[in-house]
This record gives structure tokens, sequence and C-alpha cells, in this order.
């Protein structure tokens, strides 16, 4: 996917970053340099206090990666809740005539599920900003393994069987909160015969509880052929992963579809990638 010398869009579709966080771009650019790329950056990745950039701005900045045939590949390094907002302001058209990987994770999942569903182009559900992180070191492996050399380190994901012990098909969703976002727009992935994913960072008991709720009276279970689960961070450490098992299969009630979990994809420093629109056998 990536050689030396390879120039690769950083952008920022959801919330700015704070200006304070300026050293970690600056050490992640240290990092991406040293693998022999060259970070292109959008000027539109921090907010000054209040102040951030329009959802047009930061649809043009990501539009830029796609007109320009030197870069290969975008990462979206931001995370947050504004993301949605670029929708509107992209050419899925040239989009979908330059294709390139991008990656993002959390509030793009809007934006990988929405380029996916007008174009059918892939999107990869991982955050740039993991080499960076205390799991920087195993993440730098995986990450130069797989994109430079083509290995499985990062793709590689472990499920476990909640119900039922196979499933195959396209893979849609992201964040729980943020697919959600999508629901009712001409952006919500087409459910049919999917595998639906879903993590969270956020969330009490309740507040998951009824974003399921919401997914089975748009009648998303109904259509999908599999549920994978990710992390659910406060749920997980608030009340051990069981919680988001025990939540899903209750909304779901229903026994025949197949569901399965990994601790590997996720909010997680640690989190491997998923991709979107990616056909997947598990067994």
């Amino acid at each position: 996917m990536l050689n030396n010398g390879d120039r690769i869009g950083i952008v920022g579709c959801s919330n700015g970053i704070r200006s304070e966080a300026r050293w970690q771009l600056e050490q992640l650019q240290g990092i991406l340099m040293q693998m022999g790329l060259v970070p292109v950056l959008s000027p539109y990745l921090f907010r000054e206090g209040y102040e951030t950039s329009t959802e047009r701005q930061r649809a043009e900045a990501l539009m830029d990666c796609y007109r320009d045939e030197r870069v290969t590949a975008i990462f979206d390094i931001s995370g947050g809740d504004l993301a949605n907002g670029v929708l509107d302001y992209l050419d899925y058209e040239r989009i979908q005539n330059n294709p390139k990987p991008m990656f993002g994770y959390s509030d793009l999942t809007t934006v990988l599920n929405a380029i996916y569903q007008k174009t059918g182009q892939k999107g990869y559900l991982y955050q740039l900003r993991n080499l960076v992180s205390d799991n920087g070191i195993m993440q730098h492996m995986r990450f130069s393994n797989s994109l430079f050399q083509g290995k499985s380190d990062l793709y590689q994901i472990h499920w476990h069987w909640i119900q039922n012990i196979s499933m195959e098909g396209i893979v849609v969703g992201g964040n729980l909160r943020c697919l959600l976002k999508l629901a009712g727009t001409e952006y919500f992935p087409n459910m049919k015969d999917k595998l639906l994913f879903l993590e969270s960072r956020s969330g009490n008991i309740e507040f998951i509880a009824s974003c399921f709720t919401q997914l089975k009276q748009m009648g998303v279970f109904k259509q999908i052929k599999g549920l994978l689960l990710g992390t659910f961070s406060q749920l997980d450490e608030q009340w051990g992963s069981f919680m988001a098992e025990k939540i899903a299969l209750q909304v779901l009630n229903d026994r025949l579809l197949p569901v399965a979990r990994t601790m590997e994809v996720g909010h997680g420093t640690d989190s491997k990638c998923l991709i979107i629109g990616e056909y997947y056998k598990i067994r």
C-alpha cells in the first residue's frame, strides 16, 4: 500500500486538535518521515479555544488529498463530534474516480461509511496517532509490516463467539454513537446482508441500550447477516466486558443472528484496523 517517498495526507474532518497537543503531531510527523513518508498536513488540524474551522474548509482539505495525484493515502487524525458536517461538501464522484485508502476512527465512522455508501470505496477504521501512544512501539511495527510489507499484523483480528459460530459478508459500521448520526440520511450504509461492527468509547448502560434499541427500531438487525462487537470502553471498565454483550443480546432477542466479539478494535491505543467495505469470513 505504501512505499518509501510516498506523500500521505494528514487531515481532520472532526473536532480540531487542541493547540497544546502540537507536540504530539510533531512527534508523529517525525515517525512518519523516519519511515520514508512525506506528510502533507491540512491547514485546519488545530483549534484555538472555541475557534475552529468551518465544515466546508475541512471538507476542502480532504478533497485536496483526492485531487493531488501525488498523495497515495489519507489519514484523518481527528475525533469528536463534527465530522458529519463535511459530508454535504464532499465530491463523491471525484472520490470514486480517484480511489485512495482513507484511515480514521471514532467520529470518522460518519465519513468512512458515507464514502463507502456513495462510492463503494473501502475505509480503514484506525487512528494513526496510535503510533505516538503508550503502545506506539507495537503499533509502529504493525503499521510498518502491514502497510509497507503487505503483512496482516494490523488487520489480523481475533474474535470470540457469543452466538452461533460463523458469519460472512461486507463489514460496515464503527462507533455506535457516530454511526447513528447518519440515521435518516442518504449517507447511512445499506445494511442488507452486511456484517455490522459496533464499538463505543463512552456511554453508560442506559445510553448503549438506547442506541441498540434505535438500530432495532430502524430494522437494522433484521437486515444484517451478523453483528460484530468491539470494545465498549466505559462499559468494559465499569462493568466488565460481559455488559456490552448482555445489552446486545437482550435488545436483539434473536438467537439465530450470529454475534461475535473482539477486544482488539475500538478506542484503545492497542487497537487494530478493521476495514469498512471489506468482505470478511469469520469462523
